[in-house]
């Protein structure tokens, strides 16, 4: 009689090989395809309704070319979004990064209650930050917040500073909220960097006289350049698609003075209900974050 094919040694035996070779692959297969499923769908519906003409009040289906994706290169308040983006990025990045990295230096070292005090350094992280914002928002109100009041006690004359109003004073405030809630994400990335780093390699440099510089700079920060990149990527990612924040403080006042991209694309899509070209507006955001992703990933090799 014929060996059935399913109790065929020899095909079990290659089966068996099979899977010890792409094990790690069987094992990850069905959240990979799971994950693809409810990423996917999204992004080719939202391709498919930017190249078509979709309100929320009239559903038009048909073929309508790249006209939103022409539009978007007149639209001048996208692209002032886009700079109130970066702006935002570039000025609360930094100093996230630099707060961080000093309180991560600070709590390096032995201290008593050292983890009651990291403990609630990291509160601000796990708030929402739509209850972030709103509570800066009451900090900030200028007749009955507390920081007016504060001011008000080193200086002679009342002072009333319109935080959330005034072109000059609204962008301090927002940064001042943000920056609150995430340095601790920052400090808690590099802190456990910073404790992986081999400590006879800088008590070794310590001994041969080298400043505290010289370690940070030719020791500590080749070693955890790494993380460092990536935590500077994942808090790049999370800035650039700010809203919450922004939303609960101004709602992108005074005017459109502090709209992100995230803020006008939800205007455009729920507020004045154009659907395909808040679709156009969304690829054209991917396409950017993409961009740093590649840039920041390569970083990243080159560390390595």
């Amino acid at each position: 009689m014929t060996v059935a094919a399913g109790r065929d040694p020899h095909f079990t035996h290659r089966a068996s090989l099979f899977a010890d070779r792409h094990f790690k692959w069987l094992v990850i297969a069905p959240s990979i395809i799971v994950l693809l499923l409810i990423g996917l769908y999204p992004l080719v519906h939202t391709a498919i309704v930017s190249f078509q003409d979709i309100t929320m009040l009239a559903e038009d289906t048909s073929w309508s070319g790249g006209k939103h994706y022409a539009a978007l290169f007149s639209d001048t308040r996208l692209w002032e979004s886009i700079g109130h983006t970066f702006l935002i990025l570039a000025i609360a990045l930094p100093i996230e990064l630099v707060l961080g990295l000093l309180m991560a230096q600070l709590f390096l070292e032995k201290m008593p209650l050292k983890q009651v005090f990291v403990a609630l350094l990291i509160i601000p992280t796990v708030i929402s930050p739509i209850v972030a914002g709103s509570t800066w928002r009451l900090m900030f109100d200028n007749q009955y917040g507390p920081i007016n009041q504060i001011i008000n006690w080193f200086t002679t004359e009342h002072v009333a500073i319109l935080w959330l109003s005034r072109p000059e004073w609204v962008y301090p405030a927002i940064l001042v909220c943000e920056v609150w809630q995430w340095t601790p994400f920052m400090f808690l990335i590099l802190l456990a960097a910073l404790s992986n780093v081999d400590r006879s390699l800088i008590e070794a440099a310590e001994i041969d006289g080298a400043s505290f510089w010289k370690i940070f700079f030719r020791i500590t920060l080749p070693v955890i350049k790494p993380v460092l990149i990536i935590a500077i990527l994942i808090r790049a990612l999370d800035l650039f698609r700010i809203f919450d924040i922004i939303w609960a403080m101004t709602k992108g006042g005074p005017g459109t003075m502090t709209e992100t991209i995230s803020i006008y694309t939800y205007i455009r899509a729920f507020k004045e209900f154009e659907t395909s070209y808040a679709g156009a507006i969304a690829f054209l955001v991917i396409i950017l974050l993409s961009i740093i992703v590649i840039f920041a990933l390569k970083r990243v090799e080159i560390a390595r």
